[in-house]
């Protein structure tokens, strides 16, 4: 059984999933009405694994004995000024979700819900690759320039498909 302070850290969470699902949705709207689909089919992939984390949670917190909440959600920005600064924007949300977690686990290890703390590693795990998947993006960018989007928009999907396997040899092992 969740402990309240637990279960209310967990449906806040749940929010933030939910949230992130539809801010790289909106981001993927964005990127493509403005020509892009490599980085809109990244966006597009990357909203559907934030829905998949929202909804380990729910199960988690009602097989748990809790009741997870679904929010409401706040409109996302639906204009950016350059592929380069919603990247940015990225991995600044991806750095408050990194946060957020482990203040969940600090939480979980302060009421000695050990239970919950395991079930949170796998995010803790998670949020390390979303985080350096950003960072590589970003650095692609700076690396070819704003003006080489085109090389970028081709190759940021070839991105997404060798982080997954090398993410899922890692879960083999």
């Amino acid at each position: 059984m969740l402990n309240k302070k637990i279960e209310e850290a967990l449906n806040q969470q749940v929010q933030k999933e939910a949230f992130s699902s539809v801010l790289y949705l909106a981001m993927a709207s964005w990127a493509e009405v403005k020509g892009m689909p490599g980085i809109a089919g990244w966006l597009y992939t990357q909203s559907d694994e934030e829905r998949q984390h929202m909804l380990k949670f729910i199960k988690y917190i009602n097989e748990r004995g809790g009741h997870a909440v679904i929010p409401a959600l706040e409109q996302p920005e639906k204009e950016f000024p350059s592929v380069k600064k919603m990247f940015e924007e990225v991995l600044k949300h991806e750095e408050y979700i990194s946060s957020s977690i482990n203040q969940i686990v600090a939480i979980c290890i302060e009421g000695k819900d050990y239970t919950t703390q395991h079930f949170l590693q796998w995010f803790v795990n998670e949020q390390i690759e979303e985080e350096a998947s950003a960072t590589k993006i970003l650095d692609k960018i700076n690396l070819l320039g704003e003006n080489s989007l085109y090389l970028f928009d081709r190759d940021i999907l070839s991105m997404r498909k060798k982080e997954g396997s090398k993410a899922s040899e890692a879960r083999e092992d």
